[in-house]
């Protein structure tokens, strides 16, 4: 029987169920007094009175044990270190409650409990050094001023935006398109572990769970629903950043585009966001005062590390960034061929890196393509 399942239990099950979407279950549930338990426990006859509900959602819930082992899956939770929250459960992402599709449950991996402000920062896998520097520029800057920076854990700018919260100890979440045992690409093992340790892991998908079109979509649409903005840094007209940025305007929340050259299709997508009445971004600043937070409900801000203020260099560069930029020390100005030999970096690295520095207004880049440290 049903009655036997604790009403976590049921909601884990009810959420792995196929066939059963997140506006399908929150009906069934709705119709049924809240309780997932009455839910499985329902006749057929019952649950095909509920609106969208035909022949197959009803055999898969009468079936649900046939199909399912939620034993198994509270022991691959327990083993891996996942809980599994709720609507009705403490640390379940206030705003993602207000939109119309909301999961009923998402495993967790980390403690964060998105009690602050959260932005987006989405975009495409095959990107360009700009679009890399960019997003961890701005995920560093609003880390630092206490927003939560949520992405997709993904090649290319989830990446970026991911690393540059993290480098300044800021928060960051990941919701991913698979069950939250499957690391997506593999070379980010590290980079999901590090979220997990400080910020969240997320995923509205049970165990063992594979990536398809589909998954990525929902997963997109949890992405925005979390978050008070969306910032699309770098995305082709039919990128996945797009779907985000669709779901952040269906939600009635703020979508920002970063502009880039307009001969590389990787900043198509954020050219027609713009033509289509996106904020354009070229800083923290635009999203602040977009945002317009009052005094008291501003994210509260990581303070800089004492031994950076007291030996007079900037605060929460990374460690490349501090290389080269103390190469600057008494005022040198310094070519690309002799930051290259004084740092021994590869030219994309060192490239990235300047990028960086100028991004952050430390450096400047002459007309003879020198560099110097700016006063």
């Amino acid at each position: 029987m049903s009655s036997e399942l604790t009403e976590r239990q049921a909601f884990i099950v009810l959420n792995a169920l196929p066939n059963l979407g997140p506006i399908t279950l929150n009906r069934l549930l709705g119709e049924l007094g809240g309780d997932p338990r009455a839910v499985l426990a329902a006749d057929r006859r019952r649950l095909a009175a509920v609106k969208g509900v035909g022949p197959v959602i009803c055999e898969t819930i009468a079936g649900w044990r046939e199909t399912f082992d939620v034993g198994r899956e509270e022991e691959k939770m327990a083993a891996s270190g996942a809980d599994f929250i709720t609507t009705r459960t403490p640390g379940y992402p206030r705003l993602l409650k207000e939109i119309h599709d909301p999961p009923i449950g998402l495993y967790r991996k980390g403690s964060y409990d998105f009690g602050g402000a959260c932005v987006a920062i989405v975009g495409s896998r095959r990107t360009t050094l700009y679009g890399q520097a960019v997003a961890k520029r701005f995920g560093a800057e609003l880390a630092r001023m206490g927003f939560c920076i949520v992405s997709g854990l993904a090649r290319g700018i989830d990446t970026a935006a991911h690393d540059g919260a993290l480098s300044v100890g800021g928060r960051t979440a990941a919701v991913l398109g698979t069950g939250i045992d499957i690391i997506y690409p593999p070379e980010n093992l590290d980079l999901y572990r590090r979220i997990a340790a400080t910020g969240a892991v997320l995923s509205e998908f049970p165990f063992g769970r594979r990536a398809d079109r589909q998954s990525f979509a929902m997963r997109n649409r949890i992405v925005a629903g979390i978050c008070d903005a969306t910032i699309v840094v770098e995305s082709d007209v039919d990128g996945g950043a797009m779907i985000t940025a669709r779901f952040a305007g269906e939600h009635g929340r703020l979508i920002f585009a970063v502009p880039g050259r307009i001969d590389q299709n990787t900043s198509a997508g954020c050219h027609q966001l713009i033509r289509d009445g996106a904020t354009l971004m070229t800083s923290v600043d635009d999203l602040v005062s977009e945002l317009s937070y009052l005094d008291g409900l501003r994210p509260a801000p990581i303070g800089e590390k004492a031994a950076d203020v007291a030996a007079g260099r900037p605060a929460n560069l990374s460690a490349d960034e501090l290389r080269v930029f103390e190469c600057f020390r008494g005022g040198a100005i310094l070519t690309p061929d002799a930051l290259a030999a004084e740092t021994g970096f590869p030219a994309a690295v060192l490239s990235a890196t300047l990028m960086m520095l100028e991004l952050k207004h430390l450096i400047a880049k002459r007309a003879d393509g020198a560099f110097e440290a700016r006063g």
